[in-house]
């Protein structure tokens, strides 16, 4: 009657460790390469041949996991005191989406010229005279609108000139921008 393979596999974990340790020289990272190597078998085992050495099945693919992960390591770039990590971070989705929350329910409680104004010049880009025309208002008017409409956004956001408002959105970015657009 033959064994089960998945028997075997715990009469070698002296050997595969002290292997482990003469590739990695490091003890941690021989345990973790011996757990990989017989989490590897574990799942595999349908692939080993019965009557053949289980030892030298798990060394090799023991010995391939250390050198998959070493050249994997190679390509991947040390960040000792994580300044590369600080210039990758983004801000947590979530604030984007409590501004953008925030910013429509201020929008909405705009009167519809300042609405218009601060679409037509923000958000389409629109230069103040093309805007005017839409609206069939002087310039003027349309200036003073989408001026009058941004300061009550901030104020219905109790946003300070200091304060910059961090939008996903550049339609929403444009409507709160203070240049006029070209």
């Amino acid at each position: 009657m033959t064994r089960d393979p998945r028997d075997q596999l715990v009469e070698h974990l002296g050997s595969l460790r002290a292997f482990a340790l003469s590739l990695t020289r490091n003890s941690a990272t021989a345990d973790d390469l011996v757990q990989d190597t017989l989490v590897k078998a574990w799942t595999n085992i349908d692939k080993f041949e019965p009557d053949t050495n289980m030892r030298a099945w798990l060394f090799t693919i023991l010995r391939n996991t250390f050198y998959s992960l070493r050249r994997k390591r190679k390509r991947e770039v040390e960040d000792v005191d994580g300044s590369m990590g600080e210039r990758l971070a983004t801000k947590p989705d979530h604030d984007g989406r409590l501004a953008m929350r925030d910013f429509h329910t201020a929008f909405a409680q705009l009167p519809d010229t300042q609405r218009e104004a601060l679409v037509l010049i923000g958000a389409q880009g629109m230069a103040y005279e093309e805007a005017a025309e839409v609206c069939g208002v002087a310039v003027g008017t349309m200036k003073s609108r989408v001026g009058r409409g941004r300061a009550k956004l901030a104020e219905l956001m109790m946003l300070s000139e200091d304060d910059a408002l961090e939008l996903t959105d550049a339609v929403t970015a444009g409507v709160m921008s203070s240049r006029p657009a070209a």
